[in-house]
Parts: structure tokens; C-alpha cells; sequence
């Protein structure tokens, strides 16, 4: 049974996209790995990557180029300075050369050795082949970035197989009704089981250290996105929206930091709309940090980033002002779990599902976490998931240009609103009374993701990437 630890399904990274941009980062990253390992790195004399599927199709929105690069050059994008990112890029085009890992100088033109092509591999939507030369002979290394950042080889048995997955913990939960079980026999809530999960791999502080770095690059990335104004990169023109919502809805609160920041937000008087706003504004404002290259938390993926922070935010600057780490530890705990419950039973990647494999997912994710800070039961928990699912079914990928910015931003704040509405309507639910349980609606999801045409999954050839003028934008 494949383990996915919480931290394989939030994880911090670059934007634009989790499957796009971090995948193919993360991609560059192994290969570098293999021509190590097989003691051929330094023969290396040029190199070349074709793109395959989704990643042609979208590849130039979605900065995979730019991935690559930043990839093959040993930048960390949990950890490099977003402001070096254009300088590398820049170097790198106008040297024409790369410098591999930065250790080796190879020469390395992007118009000419990153291809796009539009053809599909056969495994998945998301291909990649890095090439490399050495005289006359090629050593060739095919990937595949199956959503939120994982990355897998080809492989003929089994391409949906993450081999970075190497964990196995003492509650294997494939599906609702084996997390249910446990929690069940050990009279737990569900983010105690996963915590369980967790210490056979890590020890409490590093688990509180990890959980902790993502909740403050979470809350950075709301931060810098409530503070940030201007237009977003990519040739749509779209206006930076969280910057002036959050101008109007602050109040005259002084603060210097993003600590500072949510005890100002906890201070303002708020009412219903005001708290459709704040929570859109949050959401808002972490996938204009997305969509500008800057850093988020996949969540499940990059494309969906700001459903989770700003559900968890909701909680702990209006529904509970004395919210902690520990309530932020078992909501993500929580969150974790129900995405990798999508993960195994059906997709968490837009070019195999559409949007529904991540709005959806991250709505489903946020709001069995949201239910069980809430005080829900495990039961009641998986509910909320459900319903949250339920209503993004069929919910289509057709980014506007390829990029991650129209309808993609504003999905997010939608997909808050949703969790917190089924976070609400599962705590007054019974769930023995429930006719569609966890596990039917990602069978259901993942069979409609199998009937969804082509067009509607992140390629940008059908619904609003057609329908609507660029020049109009």
C-alpha cells in the first residue's frame, strides 16, 4: 500500500504550478541525480529536453521552461531568494550556456534545446525527456510530473507509481473507511492517527518544525499578496485584486510583521460579508503570489495554494481567536490525509482530472480539516470532505493563455467559500444518515476525470482558453 507522508502533499515551492513548475524543477533535479550516479555527468558536452502533452500545450504560461532551468542549474526552490530567479534566467539566454548544477559549463540555448512538442506520451498528460550528449551517443531520461510536485519515472508496469514514496507506516489508509477504522479502534480523531503515521518516520520536533515552516510560508505568502499591488506577469494584464480588497477591509491597525498582521485582522469588526471578502482575500492573494513566481505550499497543488491557508486563516482570525500551532498542526495533519485519499483513489494533477483535481481536492481537503478543528467526529470530518468534492465534480481545467491566472485565482477563493460551507454542513449532519460516502465521490471523481475530453484538462484548447479574446484581456 503506498504511503504519502502530509509532507509529500504540501510542499513548498515556486510558482506557477505544482505539476508544471515544480514537477519538471524536481525533474531536472533527479536527472542530475542519475548522470551522477552513473558516473557520467562530468562527460556531459550538451543537453536537450523535450516536452510532451500538457507541458507543451501550457509549458510557456505554466514557466516549465523556466523550471528547467532553474532546475538543471541546482537551485533549491524551497530555498532560493524569488528575486535571483529573472538574473539566472537571464544569464542563461543571453550566455546561451548553463551551468549544470552549478558546477558545469554546458552550452544550452532555450529557444532551441527545450522543445515543445504537442504529441502525448503514453503513461501521462505530463511528459519530459531530458537528452544528453556525449559525442556521438545519447542518454535519454523520461519523466512524468503527475501533480503536486511528485515526479515518477517511466515505467511500462506502473507510470502512476511514485518511487520517492519509500515510507510505510503502522496505519496504511488507502481509503475513507481504513482512516475511519483506525480512528475507530484507537479512539482518535483523524489528525491523531496521521500524527501516529508521522512519528514512525520523523521525530515530534521535526514533524512541529516541518509544520511549522509551512504554515509561516503559507502565511508569508498571504502577507505578501495582501500587500503587493500592481499587474501579474504573463501578457494578460490581470490586476493584482487582494491588495486593494485588503486595503478596505484592514482597518487603521499599526503592524510590521505577518504575526503582527493577523493579530491587526483579529481586531477588526467583522460581519458576514466582510468575512466572504477576508477569506477571498486571502485566497486571493496567495495565488497572485503563485501566479507571479513567487513561493507558496502546494496544497495539494500550486494551482490551488490558497484554498487551505486561507480556510485555516478564516479559523484562527475570525471563528476561533484563540487559535494555536496545535490547531494549526492538526488542521494541516487533517487536510493531508484527505488529499492523499484523492491521491491514491483517483489524481490530484489537472491535466488527468481537470480543475476538480485541484480546487476540488484542496476545497475537499480544507474543509475535513476546517470540521474537525470545528469539533466534529472523524465521521462528520470525511462528510464535509465529501460534500466540499461533491460540488466541484466535473469541474473543468482551461486556463486563459496557459497561465494560472484567469479562471484559476479566483477558483480559489470559490473553493474556500465551499469549504467552509461543508465544514458547516457536515457538523449538522449525521453521518449514518449520509447516502454517498467519502470513497464513492473520488471513485466518482476519478471516473469522470476518465470521461472528461482532452480539451478541458489544463492543454488550453477547449472552454474559457477559447472562448474568450486575449486581446479582450
Amino acid at each position: 500500500m503506498e504511503s504519502i507522508s502530509v509532507f509529500d502533499m504540501l510542499k513548498i515551492g515556486i510558482g506557477p504550478s505544482s505539476s508544471h513548475t515544480l514537477g519538471p524543477w524536481r525533474a531536472a533535479e533527479r536527472w542530475i541525480t542519475e548522470l551522477k550516479e552513473s558516473n557520467q555527468f562530468e562527460n556531459i558536452e550538451s543537453i536537450s529536453i523535450n516536452l510532451y502533452g500538457s507541458l507543451s500545450l501550457t509549458g510557456k504560461g505554466h514557466a516549465t521552461d523556466y523550471a528547467l532551468m532553474l532546475g538543471l542549474s541546482g537551485a533549491d526552490p524551497e530555498r532560493i531568494p524569488t528575486d535571483q530567479i529573472e538574473g539566472i534566467i537571464d544569464r542563461i539566454k543571453h550566455d546561451h550556456c548553463i551551468l549544470l548544477n552549478n558546477e558545469k559549463r554546458v552550452p544550452f540555448n532555450p529557444s532551441s534545446h527545450i522543445i515543445f512538442n504537442k504529441q502525448f506520451l503514453p503513461y501521462h498528460a505530463n511528459g519530459l525527456t531530458f537528452i544528453g550528449h556525449i559525442g556521438k551517443k545519447t542518454m535519454a531520461s523520461t519523466f512524468y510530473s503527475i501533480g503536486g510536485g511528485f515526479v515518477v519515472k517511466e515505467d511500462a508496469n506502473n507510470a502512476k507509481k511514485n518511487f520517492e514514496i519509500k515510507c510505510s507506516f503502522p496505519y496504511p489508509i488507502e481509503h475513507g473507511d481504513d482512516l475511519l477504522k483506525f480512528c475507530n479502534n484507537l479512539n482518535s480523531s483523524i489528525s491523531q492517527v496521521v500524527l501516529e503515521n508521522e512519528k514512525s518516520i520523523r521525530s515530534n520536533q521535526d514533524i512541529d518544525f516541518e509544520l511549522k515552516r509551512i504554515w509561516d510560508t503559507m502565511l508569508e505568502s498571504m502577507y505578501v499578496g495582501c500587500h503587493t499591488e500592481g499587474k501579474l506577469p504573463g501578457g494578460l494584464n490581470v490586476t493584482r485584486r487582494a491588495y486593494n480588497m485588503h486595503q478596505n477591509l484592514k482597518g487603521n491597525t499599526a503592524y510590521s510583521t505577518p504575526v503582527e498582521w493577523v493579530y491587526a485582522i483579529r481586531d477588526t469588526e467583522v460581519k458576514f460579508r466582510q468575512i466572504l471578502k477576508w477569506v477571498s482575500c486571502f485566497a486571493l492573494a496567495v495565488n497572485e503570489v503563485n501566479a507571479a513566481l513567487g513561493r507558496v505550499v502546494t496544497a495539494p497543488t500550486n494551482g490551488s495554494a490558497g484554498v487551505i491557508p486561507s480556510v485555516l486563516m478564516y479559523y484562527l482570525v475570525i471563528e476561533n481567536h484563540d487559535g494555536n500551532f496545535e490547531d494549526i498542526k492538526r488542521f494541516l495533519l487533517t487536510a493531508g490525509e484527505i488529499g492523499s485519499i484523492f491521491k491514491k483513489g483517483a489524481t490530484i494533477s489537472a491535466a488527468m482530472g481537470g480543475c476538480q483535481a485541484e480546487i476540488g481536492v484542496s476545497s475537499a481537503m480544507a474543509a475535513g480539516a476546517l470540521c474537525e478543528l470545528l469539533g466534529g467526529t472523524p465521521e462528520q470530518v470525511l462528510v464535509a470532505a465529501e460534500i466540499a468534492m461533491e460540488h466541484h465534480l466535473g469541474l473543468t481545467c482551461d486556463p486563459i493563455g496557459g497561465l494560472v491566472q484567469i479562471p484559476c485565482i479566483e477558483r480559489n477563493a470559490m473553493g474556500a467559500i465551499k469549504a467552509i460551507n461543508a465544514a458547516e454542513l457536515a457538523l449538522d449532519t449525521n453521518p449514518e444518515n449520509v447516502k454517498v460516502p467519502l470513497d464513492k465521490v473520488v471513485a466518482t471523481m476519478w471516473e469522470t476525470a476518465k470521461d472528461m475530453h482532452s480539451k478541458y484538462k489544463e492543454t488550453s484548447e477547449g472552454g474559457l482558453a477559447v472562448g474568450v479574446n486575449l486581446t479582450d484581456c
